[in-house]
């Protein structure tokens, strides 16, 4: 089977790095010459892409379904983004993460200095929420071998302790269907399986989570109309928008190409290429006596396997080393022969 937008990449090699950045399509690519083409004959600077970001306020909504524009910010970056929620924690709050949670996460509150910062394992994240937790955070899949977190019960956990929940979907949005209504928060960028721009991210909450937060140091773009405020502060906005930063356009412009061609595509879709190439891969491993963390994930883990990535690199095979193994990530511009390459460069 072939990949599911052939036309749009042209890789040399065979790309399973996806969990570390995403490839740009020819259209992102194309988009971003045209603004940048268009700025160094002096016809616009990037600033002229702003009606973009309205759009794509509102594609990376429908990413999460239910959600609406009016609920998301749009940032540069997930830690950045999580600021606002660490700093509406109390001192001495207990802030409930994962063993092995992506620093970008915990970092936020780890380094607040007076919270109180307690990790147990994944699978046991429900079950450890308790009346005196203030906030659950985590990945919606693990940036460290993919697992998957099951966020039906971890929602009920932190609703019946009164806790609020906060979510990281980077390693998430663009392959796995995502529900608004499984978290309090959200915070996602876009450069890995969005295939967008290391600059760009967003925030979501909904008006009752939200509403307990306040903007650290919101930027002109932040105001409730930018254009009219840029020497007389007046208000920030009632939605979400209030903890904008002020875009890179340019990314932005990337990143809406992008979404563009995964909405064309379809989440469904996506998620479905992907597990399939992801599992055929897990059963080829297992065949050549490998063990790769299980579970349904379009990233795949080899622990231990780690002194084989020259054999990868030999072949052309880019994929990440992680803690000592491998880590593989399948996505829209893979395809059956990726699966067998990797494979065949792993048996030596």
């Amino acid at each position: 089977m072939t990949s599911l937008a052939p036309d749009e990449f042209r890789s040399e090699t065979i790309y399973l790095n996806t969990a570390s950045h995403g490839l740009p399509p020819r259209r992102s690519l194309a988009a971003v010459a045209e603004v940048t083409e268009r700025w160094a004959a002096g016809r616009g600077a990037p600033m002229s892409s702003d009606h973009l970001v309205p759009e794509f306020r509102a594609a990376c909504a429908r990413l999460l379904a239910g959600a609406h524009a009016d609920h998301l910010a749009i940032g540069g970056g997930a830690a950045t983004l999580i600021g606002p929620v660490a700093a509406a924690l109390a001192p001495g709050a207990e802030v409930l993460v994962a063993k092995g949670e992506f620093a970008s996460v915990t970092m936020p509150f780890v380094h607040r200095g007076d919270l109180v910062v307690r990790a147990v394992p994944l699978e046991k994240l429900a079950a450890e929420v308790r009346p005196g937790t203030d906030l659950v955070a985590v990945s919606v899949v693990q940036s460290a071998d993919g697992r998957v977190t099951d966020l039906a019960p971890l929602r009920a956990a932190t609703e019946a302790a009164g806790a609020r929940l906060l979510v990281d979907a980077t390693q998430a949005a663009g392959w796995l269907p995502l529900r608004f209504a499984d978290a309090d928060y959200w915070v996602c960028a876009t450069f890995k399986w969005l295939l967008g721009a290391r600059s760009v991210a967003f925030f979501a909450a909904a008006p009752e989570a939200a509403a307990a937060l306040r903007p650290l140091a919101p930027s002109w773009y932040a105001a409730r109309d930018p254009w009219a405020e840029l020497y007389d502060p007046i208000a920030l906005p009632d939605t979400a928008r209030r903890f904008d930063a002020t875009p890179d356009w340019l990314g932005v412009v990337a990143a809406h190409a992008a979404l563009e061609l995964l909405e064309e595509l379809g989440i469904d879709r996506v998620h479905a290429h992907n597990l399939r190439l992801a599992n055929q891969f897990r059963t080829g491993l297992r065949d050549l006596g490998f063990d790769p963390v299980p579970g349904d994930s379009a990233i795949v883990a080899v622990p231990g396997a780690g002194d084989l990535a020259p054999r990868l690199d030999a072949a052309g095979v880019v994929a990440s080393a992680r803690a000592g193994g491998l880590r593989f990530a399948f996505h829209l511009h893979n395809d059956d022969a990726d699966v067998d390459r990797a494979l065949n460069a792993l048996a030596g």
